[in-house]
């Protein structure tokens, strides 16, 4: 018996794939269809969204999230919670002096940021 050509397999990758969409979908229907899914308390409210998320370039959200979900933090999310965390410093620093300081460490930290990106971008290691 011959081997399958790869446009069998994407076919039939496909075809399973729409399966297991269409059992997906028959589930959030029953479910919405007998209340169910009502008494959740985050029905009807906009999915939230995680630390740092929107400091992440939106291209590195996605490859970052997979990596996360699968326990292998890449260490730029270490990063992007370090400038979260010294953005709101910032914001609460009640003194001149202290938020010069911060200021600084941020815009260091910032371009820190922007060459590892760039290094990335340009590497294709992303």
């Amino acid at each position: 018996m011959p081997s399958p050509t790869d446009s069998e397999r994407r076919k039939a990758r496909d075809a399973a794939l729409r399966t297991q969409d269409e059992l997906i979908a028959t589930h959030i229907a029953e479910s919405l269809r007998s209340g169910e899914l009502r008494t959740a308390p985050s029905f009807g409210k906009p999915i939230a969204q995680p630390e740092g998320w929107d400091e992440t370039p939106a291209e590195f959200r996605l490859p970052f999230k997979i990596l996360k979900n699968a326990g292998v933090p890449p260490p730029e999310i270490e990063l992007f919670h370090r400038r979260a965390a010294l953005r709101r410093e910032l914001a609460a620093a009640p003194y001149e002096q202290e938020r010069k300081a911060l200021q600084q460490r941020l815009s260091e930290l910032e371009q820190f940021i922007a060459l590892r990106l760039e290094s990335m971008r340009v590497s294709g290691k992303l």
